[in-house]
């Protein structure tokens, strides 16, 4: 019989005591393990989270080093870092309307699919977009407020001499870096070292907070050249009315102070724009005064008769026949213009091959090879620039006697313009030759002696008499000082042979003669204006040059200030080839 009082709730389970106890202490040990483990990680161990937190929030960002300026000889600025905006972005994170996205492609300069498919690495953590941004246009990309584009200062490359200094100064790429000239010699010292700062981002990426900086930048330092911007301006705009006006391939030019051996100027033609960060011919990025040789030509006769006149084979007054040909094995010398009889002093003058090629086949080769060798030849002038050309000159004991007497007048050898320059110092600092250089000097050169001053002084007397009427460059005499120096006309090799219709006209002097102060060397490579002699061609542009560097450093005249009397076309001499 059923009773109300014996009724039991169904839901109730009974539970044994033990296993209760067994739940509540697994419970207990469970609480107790996540207390120790949270104590672990914060009191303990909290530099792994501290990390996570860290990865996901904090970053180290680069503070940049400012590029340190190049700057010429009177601090006037060649290459100066201006302030510039950095475009980046994190590809994941950007969200922008299509007109947003073409705007944005617009100021960074890209085209909108550039621009796509760099955003379209969004496995990436950040892509670089434009690292030079004018300040007013970063503004205007900043007010577009697309999530996933940042900016960071950075800075840009200005030139303010723009062509005129290309060839020496250099360019930098977009990361800043020196590419070019001076800019990638002295790119240790321009570049300093970049500094290091943290910060916090929110998730955004945007900066809350500034962490501290952690290490600090250190500034590049600034780097003088030698180089007179106003020599190096009036250089450059000589060389190039000569380039235009003689229709040449290319021209060079530079100046050498003969006190201290720094260079001046240094320009050539073609030049480029070094602000213009487009495509460059790399035909027009070469510095060839530096780093192009060429075979010189009679600019090299001198040097031959230095050695002669030291060894005591010749003195001035010795009479060479120079008539006809003169046969070295099977080869044959000839000279463009027919003189007879000749004393050496007029073998300069009138710029005879003839004349040379005897001189230099009554020396031994070794004592010729000896001389090259020690004014520069077949040595790069170590003047610290990228490519500088050693030039070739070949050991003496190769040398058949036909070699021997076309070096006499610069066939068979190869020289840069820069050293041909610095071999003329020998004949303007009275036998010595000295270093040169492309930055600014403070202490005095050291000098080796070469030759005597008095055989010195005995061919820079021939280097005025081949600037005279008479002589192969009457055009490069300057009203009011005395000038010495030679012409060189060289037929170009092409295919294992002399080209009869290319040729490179050159041009070496000094000035003022009684005591020179500057050295200028001038090329003309293949001028096609029917003129291309280097008295025709090449000493116009040094007279020019040397004019206005002798006027701008006040050097006092050592003739009378009369007018020059040229004598006409008719009355020019033309140089041996």
């Amino acid at each position: 019989m059923y009773r109300a009082g014996a009724v039991q709730n169904p839901w109730r389970a009974s539970l044994p005591a033990s296993r209760s106890r067994l739940v509540l202490a697994v419970l207990l040990l469970s609480m107790l393990l996540l207390c120790g483990r949270a104590f672990f990680l914060q009191a303990v161990n909290h530099s792994v989270l501290q990390a996570r937190g860290d990865a996901y929030y904090r970053r180290i960002i680069e503070v940049p080093a400012y590029r340190g300026r190049i700057v010429d000889r009177n601090g006037e600025p060649l290459a100066v870092s201006t302030p510039v905006r950095s475009v980046w972005a994190v590809p994941s994170e950007v969200e922008a309307t299509s007109a947003e996205f073409a705007q944005l492609a617009r100021l960074l300069e890209l085209s909108t699919h550039e621009l796509r498919a760099r955003l379209a690495e969004t496995e990436r953590e950040f892509v670089s977009l434009n690292r030079s941004v004018p300040p007013e246009i970063a503004a205007r990309i900043t007010a577009l407020q697309v999530p996933g584009i940042f900016q960071d200062t950075a800075y840009r490359r200005f030139y303010p001499a723009g062509d005129v200094m290309a060839h020496l100064v250099g360019f930098t790429d977009l990361a800043d870096h020196g590419q070019e000239g001076m800019e990638l010699a002295f790119q240790k010292e321009l570049a300093g070292t970049p500094g290091r700062r943290g910060v916090i981002r929110d998730r955004k990426g945007a900066v809350v907070e500034d962490a501290g900086l952690m290490r600090e930048a250190q500034q590049g330092r600034d780097v003088t050249l030698s180089i007179d911007a106003r020599i190096q301006s009036l250089a450059f705009r000589a060389l190039r009315d000569a380039v235009i006006a003689q229709h040449a391939r290319a021209g060079s030019i530079i100046v050498l102070d003969t006190q201290s051996g720094e260079v001046l100027a240094l320009a050539n033609l073609p030049t480029f724009n070094p602000n213009n960060r487009g495509q460059r011919d790399p035909a027009q990025l070469r510095n060839r005064v530096l780093t192009d040789s060429f075979e010189p030509g009679s600019t090299l006769k001198p040097f031959t008769i230095s050695v002669a006149l030291e060894e005591g084979k010749v003195t001035p007054d010795t009479l060479i026949q120079t008539a006809g040909t003169f046969a070295v094995g099977t080869a044959t010398i000839h000279d463009a213009h027919q003189e007879g009889v000749l004393n050496v002093a007029q073998v300069i003058q009138k710029s005879s091959n003839i004349g040379a090629a005897k001189i230099a086949l009554g020396l031994t080769a070794e004592s010729m090879w000896q001389m090259f060798q020690s004014v520069g030849f077949g040595t790069a002038p170590h003047l610290g620039f990228p490519g500088e050309s050693g030039g070739r000159l070949r050991n003496y004991k190769t040398w058949r006697p036909i070699e021997q007497a076309t070096m006499a007048y610069g066939h068979g050898i190869a020289v840069s313009l820069a050293q041909l320059a610095h071999a003329y110092l020998m004949f303007a600092r009275d036998g010595e030759v000295i270093p040169i250089s492309l930055t600014r000097s403070v202490a005095e050169p050291e000098a080796h002696r070469v030759i005597s001053a008095k055989t010195a002084k005995q061919v820079r007397t021939m280097l005025e008499m081949a600037v005279q009427p008479g002589g192969t460059a009457p055009a490069a005499q300057i009203v009011g000082y005395r000038v010495g120096g030679k012409t060189g006309t060289a037929h170009k090799p092409e295919n294992g042979t002399y080209s009869e219709s290319k040729y490179i006209a050159s041009f070496v002097g000094m000035a003022p003669a009684s005591h020179p102060r500057f050295v200028i060397a001038v090329m003309i490579d293949e001028p096609h204006s029917g003129e291309y002699y280097g008295g025709q061609v090449a000493a116009p542009v040094f007279a020019t040059v040397m004019s206005g560097a002798l006027r701008m450093f006040n050097i006092a005249p050592d003739a009378p200030l009369t007018p020059i009397a040229l004598p006409t076309s008719d009355g020019v001499v033309e140089e041996g080839t």
